[in-house]
């Protein structure tokens, strides 16, 4: 655990990516292979349940601390960080322990999950009673689940390849799946990891494992300029850029497996999609979009999510919610990767296949054509109301990478304006990280009426906390702290007297939200100091911008 720790500040102190590259080849080749395994595991993004609820854990730290509860709230909201307040604030430590990060984990942190709420409190006071400060701040970003330390998935797998001599592509395929929520990596996993390549590797013919996913780079250019950036539009695929779930669809030896960019398998949530993968040959994998299709069209992703969080799935929501999968890339086929075949190759064969399975659920993303940019721009103007985001520029010649790279070729996403709306902000909350002493995320809220309408009432529609600069996150924090009307843990209601435009990718209906709608993606465009709060728009003004 203090070798993890100093790792943390390590990484936390720096910004240098050759700095934070090497502090972890250094942990990596030190550590025992059980707590090298924990540690990429958090490094890279996995995340467990949590562990205690929130609420038992502040009034034990307050109690551990003893201090009134005014005065643990005053610390927590000037820290700004739950984590970090509870590890500054518990008295010193009056044990010791050379205990390793696996141990802590497995032996301490996990089994308060199946603790007895009767025999929590003393587990945990008697955990902190071994830990340092500096090993305390790393415990409570755990098992609170805000473990962040800035660096990247492409730094892990970048640090494993080097510590195992190994290509970082392949780690990069290694690791998919390895962060799973339920995952509880083993001496073994991380062996796994950085071990030679093996026969089963080299020919995958009964693996369900993925790849690598190869993402776009936003281009944001005036169409102008696109044949001196780009080329004519002769060099690119042109297809449209779908608001579902990115995903492969695996078939290797009978056996069909889906996954999702987020690397959940999510084969069970989606089994009209598995039993189209049966009708696929061995040895296929497919990258492509999981939409709602209906009336031969993509529905709102309002209505993908009611699809997401179901582990099973009904007759009836499997009729209502119909899913296809919008195939754009053939990665593997007949047990051959695919991945170093130029894309517009790998694309005749994909559309080929697509042809020959003639399946309902199995649709070809359509490629689009143009004469020149400015005709492709012209149709881009219907993305929004055919509901999708926008155009996928893809290199023909391209090969397929790992995560957003050009080495190898690249993909653009071409993407239409974002919609917008003026809005008052109404809650405030600290941020994370260099922001946690700033109000930095924000509520924000339309009228339900006119301004005429002599009772009309603010209503929350939704949560930003990017798109200013440093100068204006601090004036905007100022107004805050003198505007606050009431505080409710952590998060401030202000008097209305900030209207900032807000911009969104989507927008759709839903029973979730108070306001009736759901936006996509929101930030804040500019602050519109020019603006009234009487003037900022309506709920009516919202729901026009609703797909007809």
């Amino acid at each position: 655990m203090k070798a993890f720790a100093a790792l943390y500040r390590e990484l936390d102190a720096t910004t240098s990516s050759l700095a934070k590259q090497a502090a972890l080849q250094r942990y990596l080749q030190a550590a025992v292979p059980e707590d090298a395994a924990w540690a990429v595991y958090f490094l890279a993004g996995g995340k467990p349940r949590q562990l205690v609820p929130t609420r038992l854990l502040r009034l034990l730290a307050q109690e551990a601390a003893g201090l009134p509860e005014w005065l643990f709230d005053e610390s927590y909201e000037a820290v700004g960080d739950l984590a970090e307040t509870i590890s500054l604030l518990l008295p010193p430590p009056t044990e010791a322990h050379d205990l390793g990060l696996a141990v802590w984990i497995e032996r301490h942190l996990l089994p308060l999950r199946k603790t007895a709420p009767e025999a929590l409190a003393g587990t945990l006071r008697s955990q902190w009673r071994q830990l340092a400060v500096d090993e305390r701040l790393v415990y409570f970003k755990l098992m609170t689940g805000s473990f962040r330390v800035g660096v990247s998935r492409l730094q892990v797998t970048q640090a494993l390849a080097a510590v195992g001599g190994l290509d970082p592509k392949r780690v990069a395929q290694r690791l998919m799946g390895y962060t799973h929520t339920s995952g509880q990596p083993s001496a073994a996993d991380y062996a796994a990891l950085i071990g030679a390549e093996n026969d089963s590797e080299l020919d995958q013919k009964t693996s369900g494992q993925p790849y690598p996913f190869f993402l776009a780079h936003p281009f944001n250019q005036p169409v102008e300029q696109f044949d001196a950036l780009l080329g004519p539009p002769a060099d690119w695929i042109v297809e449209w850029k779908w608001d579902g779930i990115r995903a492969q669809l695996v078939k290797r030896a009978g056996a069909v497996s889906l996954w999702s960019r987020g690397e959940e398998l999510v084969t069970d949530r989606f089994p009209e999609l598995a039993t189209m993968g049966e009708a696929l040959p061995d040895g296929t994998v497919l990258d492509g979009e999981i939409v709602v299709w209906r009336d031969d069209r993509v529905q709102p992703f309002a209505e993908l999510q009611r699809r997401i969080g179901r582990k099973t799935v009904g007759a009836k929501l499997l009729r209502e919610i119909p899913v296809v999968l919008l195939g754009y890339d053939l990665l593997e086929w007949q047990g051959r990767d695919l991945r170093a075949v130029p894309q517009q190759e790998r694309r005749a064969w994909m559309d080929e296949l697509v042809t020959q399975v003639q399946h309902p659920q199995l649709i070809a993303s359509p490629m689009l054509t143009g004469d020149s940019w400015s005709d492709l721009s012209r149709q881009r103007e219907a993305a929004r109301a055919m509901g999708v985001e926008g155009m996928m520029l893809k290199q023909r010649h391209a090969h397929y990478g790992v995560g957003r790279t050009k080495d190898v070729g690249t993909w653009w996403k071409w993407k239409i304006d974002p919609l917008s709306i003026d809005a008052v902000l109404i809650y405030a909350q600290r941020g994370h990280g260099r922001r946690a002493s700033l109000y930095s995320d924000y509520t924000f809220a339309v009228w339900d009426g006119p301004p005429e309408q002599p009772d009309r009432k603010l209503v929350p529609f939704a949560k930003a906390y990017s798109g200013l600069t440093d100068a204006e996150m601090g004036r905007v924090d100022a107004v805050i702290r003198k505007t606050t009307i009431e505080s409710f843990g952590p998060v401030r209601s202000v008097k209305p007297t900030l209207v900032f435009e807000l911009g969104f990718e989507g927008i759709a209906k839903s029973t979730r939200h108070k306001s009736g709608i759901a936006v996509r993606f929101p930030r804040m465009l500019r602050w519109r100091e020019d603006k009234p709060v009487d003037a900022a728009d309506t709920l009516e003004t919202l729901a026009a911008l609703l797909p007809g």
